[in-house]
């Protein structure tokens, strides 16, 4: 309490010092002396100006450098580096027209102060000058666009032949997972067969569905390309993946789709980083509700033989929900009972 009947004091001092100041200014105006004051005022303002300046820039520049390393995560892709090299060349560019444009501003604040001895001059236009800033910014900004949309489109387009396949879907509040079993196709889907159960609203009229299967983490194979397909079942998620720079919206109604190639494994980061406990993590960007925070998977990079042998044990999806076996058609039902290994099918009637 004490500590802030001194902080409420002080700024009650502060009060009382600039209505005084104020008065006084005010009383210079009906005597017909404020210039002298005016002047004053500006010389003090804009040397506080020039040093704000200064004390800004050092701990612009000291932050930047002390705090590097907590905002530049390792790059566990190969896209990330080209990705990365982007981010540093648009940072380095604004940053310095950053430095300069303030250098500016307050030195100008500093170097014209009014004075009784100067008047400003009337300068309306200058061709040149309005030229010169708003080419050079243009083509700044063209070179970094078409740089982006260049890195943008690879890692749009087509991926190469044999990546493997995760459909990645977000729904209030988490996120699922499904591949393609050993067919290597995932199946059609219809959100009018989305229930409780069958959250991906499988359709089992199309067999490729028969083998999928739906994991509780997300596994993917080191030095091989992965392909996302991502969707969102209600509002607008946003898929993000720090370590491999991905980034995706998922949104309701239009399929989406980003590939990667992980550089990292999960035991080769923990042991880059220091942290026996660490994971790599699929993270929601879009602020998609009250339960936003919750959208958190883990994603685990493996080494190319161990994700295959993980792939081989997991069980097709249909196999764990037999009932569901009573929506697949009559003619599909002994190739479904093939692909899940179930015994017993349930008559469709």
């Amino acid at each position: 309490m004490f500590q802030v009947a001194i902080g409420i004091g002080v700024v009650l001092v502060l009060v009382i010092l600039l209505m005084l100041f104020r008065v006084q200014s005010l009383l210079n105006v009906a005597k017909g002396s404020d210039k002298k004051i005016e002047s004053t005022s500006n010389r003090v303002n804009g040397l506080l100006f020039l040093l704000f300046m200064i004390a800004g820039l050092i701990a612009f520049f000291w932050y930047s450098i002390a705090e590097v390393d907590n905002y530049k995560l390792p790059n566990a892709s190969d896209h990330g580096i080209l990705t990365d090299q982007m981010f540093w060349i648009t940072t380095v560019i604004t940053g310095i027209v950053f430095v300069l444009g303030n250098i500016a501003l307050f030195w100008f604040a500093f170097r014209y102060q009014y004075k009784e001895a100067n008047k400003a001059t009337f300068y309306p236009d200058n061709h040149k000058l309005e030229i010169i800033w708003t080419v050079i910014p243009a083509i700044v900004l063209t070179l970094l666009v078409g740089y982006g949309l260049k890195v943008w489109t690879q890692i749009t387009d087509d991926p190469p032949q044999g990546a493997e396949v995760v459909e990645i879907m977000g729904y209030q509040f988490a996120w699922k997972v499904r591949y393609p079993g050993k067919d290597g196709l995932l199946g059609a889907y219809d959100y009018q067969k989305i229930d409780a159960i069958n959250e991906f609203g499988m359709d089992f009229s199309d067999k490729a569905n028969f083998d999928d299967f739906v994991p509780r983490e997300i596994h993917v194979p080191k030095g091989q390309p992965v392909l996302l397909k991502i969707r969102a079942r209600d509002v607008l998620h946003s898929v993000y993946l720090p370590h491999f720079r991905v980034k995706m919206d998922a949104v309701p109604g239009m399929p989406t789709r980003f590939w990667f190639v992980p550089t990292k494994s999960t035991a080769e980061m923990r042991e880059e980083t220091g942290n026996p406990d660490f994971n790599y993590e699929l993270a929601c960007t879009e602020i998609c509700g009250r339960g936003h925070f919750s959208m958190r998977m883990v994603l685990v990079v493996d080494e190319p033989a161990d994700y295959k042998a993980w792939y081989a044990i997991q069980e097709p999806w249909l196999t764990q929900n037999p009932s569901y076996m009573a929506q697949v058609p009559a003619n599909l039902q002994e190739v479904a009972s093939i692909a899940t290994g179930l015994e017993t099918v349930i008559d469709n009637n």
